[in-house]
């Protein structure tokens, strides 16, 4: 049995290291399985490195949080399942901390949500409620971009009318501007070097994002259910989207008909004496036909 301080210590330099590449994630998943008896331990090291790293760093573990289930069930091994079924809630405070610190990654935890929703690891009212604390945090991290506070319509006591002034007291916390000129309350900016690494790994990962839009989720009615789930409600729109539908249905048989462009054709010029080709040619042959005919009568005689 290998040391278990000796797991620990790999496995957190595996969670480190981890980018974009599936190879990082699926090494480490691999190493995860293969000591699977320290499961707790090795799903502790996980919680720990979320609270520990940077943002990107963070980001990175979550997406691996997708893959390494993928991987356990497949190996039959559910308990890293299980394990972070219990623990969903702490991995998204630490991917996406309600200060505002990880409003970049509040995508990042709702995409990865999806995704273990659709594989069915977690359940749809856990996935809503978190979806609601999510839409809260992002809320609060919009209101501390604006550069300037909100101005709000006032009535001047001297005068009565109302005029565009600002009112201090209507201005939230969040917006409140310090004394020094500097914003309170901001989350710690991300160096350049941290966005560009965030944006080489988003596109590596925009690259990968076709290989599992197939998906089906397991169940014997889970494609139904998800397409009843993605289909929105009848309403007006689809009726007016099936009426103009059948009506370029029908221009478009009116114009692959050769007959009736024909008559359209013919109506047009029929003061030319032109006519449509293909009727013409019917007209001559039924002449020919009709000569030779009275020929074959006169033979006859």
């Amino acid at each position: 049995m290998a040391d278990p301080f000796e797991v620990r210590m790999r496995f957190t330099n595996m969670l480190r290291q981890l980018n974009a590449s599936v190879n990082s994630a699926q090494k480490a998943g691999q190493y995860a399985l293969k000591n699977r008896e320290m499961a707790e331990d090795l799903h502790s090291c996980i919680l720990e490195q979320l609270g520990r790293n940077n943002m990107n760093t963070r980001a990175n573990i979550m997406y691996f949080i997708e893959h390494f289930l993928d991987m356990a069930h497949k190996e039959g091994y559910d308990e890293y399942v299980r394990m972070i079924q219990r623990d969903i809630i702490r991995v998204v405070d630490s991917v996406a901390p309600d200060d505002g610190s990880g409003a970049a990654n509040v995508k990042v935890v709702r995409k990865v949500l999806q995704a273990l929703l659709s594989k069915s690891f977690l359940d749809r009212e856990s996935v809503s409620q978190i979806e609601d604390v999510l839409r809260e945090r992002d809320a609060a991290s919009q209101d501390l971009n604006p550069l300037t506070p909100p101005t709000a319509p006032t009535t001047d006591s001297k005068t009565g009318t109302g005029e565009d002034t600002l009112d201090l007291s209507r201005i939230p916390p969040s917006q409140a501007l310090p004394g020094n000129g500097k914003r309170a309350n901001m989350p710690p900016k991300l160096d350049r070097k941290q966005v560009e690494q965030r944006i080489e790994e988003d596109r590596e990962r925009h690259k990968r994002l076709r290989e599992g839009i197939w998906a089906v989720p397991t169940g014997e009615y889970a494609e139904l259910d998800r397409l009843w789930e993605e289909t929105s409600d009848y309403g007006e729109d689809d009726d007016r989207t099936l009426a103009e539908e059948w009506e370029d249905w029908k221009k478009a048989a009116d114009l692959a008909c050769p007959h009736q462009n024909a008559r359209g054709a013919g109506e047009g010029e029929r003061g030319k004496g032109t006519s449509n080709g293909k009727h013409e040619t019917e007209k001559k042959s039924d002449r020919s036909s009709g000569g030779s005919s009275e020929r074959k009568r006169d033979d006859r005689r």
